[in-house]
């Protein structure tokens, strides 16, 4: 008997079959991969496991009984919880209230808190969560934010627990440390619904993988008995090379130069730089790495025009932009695909070809006399759709907020690469894609080097550091302290950099 079972689920959106027919069974104690390319249905057949959609057909079974699930508090009832991949928190209650917040004790009307934070700090000490639960949510890390995540469902005592993308936003070291809180709640008997595209997560944590691709199940496998290359032929229909093969770069002219760029950080709080020297030439991909929060975003801000510097001096080609508006910096050549494609990169309301000119509208190709050429834009909208096989329900009208994270981040890429750019500053380009859209993504930075073009690329992901970059940067606490060649180093030095144990001598 399953703990779980959803047998034939449909669910239907304007212009698509989300789930097709999808039969899914979760056994009591075991962790359940689901994969599948962006957009496949993976986060809507969780999301009506956990009521937020009401499937058209099919049904849902627990322990062999049919259960209606019309929202989340009757998942609750059910004991089903899930961290969503943009988590759903108040980010200026603390933690404590963020965990209680709708399941609060109450005696004659008040609040009890004290048994709620003795039991918070007990699953807090079980599950190793070295996390201050008196501290409001906005000033803790991504990676503590997850586990506050998690402590609401614990608290709840849920024992089916779902995690959609839940390492797409973590560090290397806070993806070990929620692997092995994994294994330790299945093996206390909780059953674990998994939604990743990292195959070698899947490999590392899962019992049983299932395969969607285009709304319908592929398939059902042993983790241990199957290859990496044999699901990720499953995700996508295809052989994908989970390697890239690359020519050696050919660096030629400058295109930017940076040097001694100084930024303070608010007292008590990370993002500082510290006499940032460095450049990029046309031709290679350098990539900045290191632990989320030791300057990278702010690095990335200064570069880019979002914030103004304390010192230092930015130049393309020559050109002095240190103190350029945005609009400035990108006609002098600079494309930025952003760490956060919701908050910079796109606007959710808008349709996908409105989102396609939001750097261009002036020009006198998308407008003439202050008013849009809507027939124009959408020809263009559809070009890049084309041109970078962006699947979208309803086209170049299709709400950006209604597309997978996969096909978002392709509208963002189109965009950027289409302005033609000298340099392009790509930033977490792969986070949160599965295979087929990461080879996709590192063949057009690669393509973007290989005409000439500069590429800055900014990423945790150490494969793809040391898969795709010509010339690593390493950031610790504000500074670069190493700048070296991904042929002569490893990923062991690499993480000795990344956590401050080594420098090296750092040429500009």
């Amino acid at each position: 008997m399953y703990i779980i079972e959803m047998r034939n689920i449909t669910k239907r959106f304007p212009g698509i079959i989300a789930n097709d027919d999808v039969t899914l069974q979760l056994k009591k104690g075991e962790i359940h991969a689901l994969l599948g390319e962006n957009g496949a249905g993976k986060s809507t057949l969780m999301s009506v496991l956990f009521g937020l959609y009401r499937q058209e057909a099919g049904a849902i079974y627990k322990n062999g009984e049919p259960v209606q699930i019309q929202g989340p508090n009757d998942a609750n009832r059910l004991g089903i919880g899930m961290v969503h991949q943009h988590f759903k928190l108040v980010h200026n209650f603390t933690v404590l209230e963020n965990i209680v917040l709708g399941v609060e004790t109450t005696k004659s009307g008040v609040l009890q808190i004290k048994e709620a934070r003795e039991k918070v700090l007990a699953l807090s000490k079980k599950y190793s969560f070295d996390i201050d639960i008196d501290k409001e949510v906005r000033h803790i890390s991504v990676g503590m934010q997850q586990r506050v995540e998690i402590l609401k469902m614990l608290y709840r005592e849920n024992e089916i627990l779902i995690f959609d993308e839940p390492t797409a936003v973590l560090t290397p070291q806070e993806i070990e440390a929620l692997m092995r809180t994994m294994r330790n709640m299945a093996e206390e008997g909780k059953s674990i619904l998994f939604i990743t595209h990292k195959l070698d997560e899947i490999k590392l944590v899962a019992d049983r993988c299932s395969v969607l691709r285009k709304g319908k199940m592929i398939g059902t496998i042993n983790v241990a008995e199957t290859t990496k290359e044999e699901m990720s032929e499953m995700m996508v229909g295809r052989k994908v090379l989970l390697s890239l093969d690359k020519e050696a770069a050919n660096p030629k002219e400058t295109i930017l130069s940076v040097r001694n760029l100084t930024k303070k950080g608010k007292s008590g709080e990370k993002g500082s730089l510290k006499d940032i020297s460095f450049d990029v030439k046309a031709g290679e991909i350098l990539c900045v790495a290191g632990i989320e929060g030791n300057g990278q975003t702010e690095l990335v801000y200064a570069l880019t025009g979002l914030k103004n510097i304390d010192g230092g001096r930015v130049t393309m080609e020559g050109v002095d932009i240190t103190k350029a508006k945005i609009r400035k910096r990108t006609e002098t050549g600079i494309s930025h695909i952003p760490e956060d494609r919701h908050r910079h990169g796109l606007v959710l309301e808008y349709s996908l070809a409105q989102n396609t000119i939001l750097q261009t509208y002036y020009k006198p190709t998308h407008q003439s006399l202050g008013f849009l050429k809507a027939r124009e834009i959408i020809a263009y909208a559809n070009r890049l759709i084309e041109r970078f096989d962006i699947r979208a329900g309803e086209g170049a009208e299709t709400p950006a907020r209604a597309m997978s994270g996969g096909n978002q981040q392709k509208v963002i890429l189109a965009r950027e690469i289409d302005r033609d750019p000298k340099l392009l500053i790509a930033v977490q380009p792969t986070r949160g894609l599965d295979v087929g859209a990461i080879e996709y993504i590192h063949r057009q930075l690669l393509a973007q080097r290989d005409s000439g073009k500069a590429v800055l690329l900014v990423s945790l992901e150490l494969e793809e550091v040391m898969n795709v970059s010509d010339r690593i940067l390493v950031m610790y606490e504000g500074e670069i302290v190493a700048d070296v060649n991904p042929k002569d180093t490893t990923f062991q030095e690499l993480g000795l950099y990344m956590s401050g144990a080594k420098r090296s001598e750092v040429a500009v």
